[in-house]
């Protein structure tokens, strides 16, 4: 190799080092992306299993037994909240916002004295991991508790953990992944899809060319978002039939609300897509910045992978704006729990506020596009 060929080499380099340099999406890539990611997964995700939001029911108000649950409070496997009834622990279980339920039935202390007592753990089985870890933790907290109170060397006197998962009772796992896999159907083909070809028609200039014709805006959008609707909607019809026939997944809510919702949610994501697509108007960048915005924090941050109950205070608020977290919330009651009206409408009333925003940001940028 002579001289030449590291001079021609360097200045290459060096042209090459001044593109990247102007490219700012390729920087955003490549450094911005990797850095939220460890951040969100080293700091905030994790598939430990702590902070449990438990329910204790304690319907005997006896020293004992209130010595009993105590292990519930300062332990950083659980999260407890204290309330009177099983009918209110059932309520919170239903809108998740408990994934376990600790009874302490009302003649505890007195079984106790006499002969073995039980308590009744009840677990959510819409998310199955915290629901099993959370099991393992009661039953040995149970035993410690048993151990210290010196009960563990007595014939009689023992208590006995009794456990049910609701909703999902053979606790089989692709049940709770299944509506996940709906969520992500949608989310590639409205968001993902819709953004990469849109904006390849704005490289092309076909959007300037249809300006120039008698369609407004608001025609020229719907006839671009009708197609990819049709086709999203099919793909989540084919992946709902193989869950309910291939996967047995269970369908204790309407089968209308499923649709309904996934119809709402479909133009969510279609409107995201349109506007990423008016604002970058390249599909290198439309690609890249979907992936950021929608696909990422559909598997990292809807409750997809990660049980949201037990993360962090920060990433459970981060969730909150993104929409895939409530249609998610939506299939997994629809699916495994069963309609909830209250949650079903506030889940709703989000969904709409998010469709409304976006189909308006994606009319505002394109004709503000069109007219620059």
């Amino acid at each position: 190799m002579n001289k030449g060929f590291f001079r021609r080499l360097l200045a290459l380099t060096h042209k090459e080092m001044l593109e990247l340099l102007r490219d700012q999406s390729s920087l955003l890539m490549g450094i911005v992306l990797p850095l939220i990611l460890i951040l969100i997964i080293g700091y905030g995700l994790s598939l430990d299993v702590k902070n449990v939001p438990t329910a204790v029911v304690l319907e005997d108000s006896s020293p004992t037994a209130r010595q009993f649950v105590s292990f519930t409070q300062g332990s950083e496997y659980f999260r407890p909240v204290f309330l009177h009834s099983m009918a209110e622990a059932e309520q919170k279980m239903r809108t998740h916002e408990v994934t376990a339920v600790l009874r302490v039935p009302q003649d505890f202390t007195r079984r106790l004295a006499t002969r073995d007592a039980t308590v009744q753990l009840i677990l959510c089985g819409t998310e199955s991991t915290t629901a099993m870890s959370a099991q393992g933790y009661v039953e040995s907290s149970v035993l410690a508790w048993a151990a210290e109170q010196g009960l563990t060397s007595r014939a009689k006197g023992q208590v006995a953990v009794t456990s049910r998962i609701w909703f999902n009772d053979a606790n089989t796992s692709t049940w709770f992944y299944l509506p996940g896999i709906l969520m992500l159907v949608l989310t590639i083909s409205g968001v993902f899809l819709t953004a990469v070809v849109m904006a390849r028609e704005w490289e092309r200039g076909t959007f300037e060319s249809l300006f120039v014709t008698p369609m407004r805006i608001a025609e020229l959008i719907f006839a671009k978002m009708i197609p990819y609707f049709g086709v999203a909607f099919l793909g989540m019809t084919l992946c709902l039939l193989a869950g309910r026939y291939l996967y047995e997944l269970p369908m204790r809510g309407s089968l209308a609300l499923i649709l309904g919702e996934s119809m709402l949610y479909l133009v969510v994501a279609l409107g995201i897509g349109l506007v990423i697509s008016a604002l970058t108007r390249n599909q290198f960048l439309a690609c890249h910045t979907s992936l950021m915005i929608s696909f990422l924090p559909s598997v990292l941050l809807s409750g997809f992978i990660f049980d949201l109950h037990v993360e962090p205070w920060f990433i459970q608020l981060v969730s909150e704006i993104f929409p895939t977290t409530y249609y998610l919330e939506l299939m997994k009651s629809l699916f495994l729990t069963g309609s909830y009206p209250p949650l079903i409408v506030r889940d709703t009333l989000v969904l709409l506020g998010f469709a409304v925003f976006f189909l308006w940001l994606a009319f505002y940028l394109t004709r503000k596009e069109l007219k620059e």
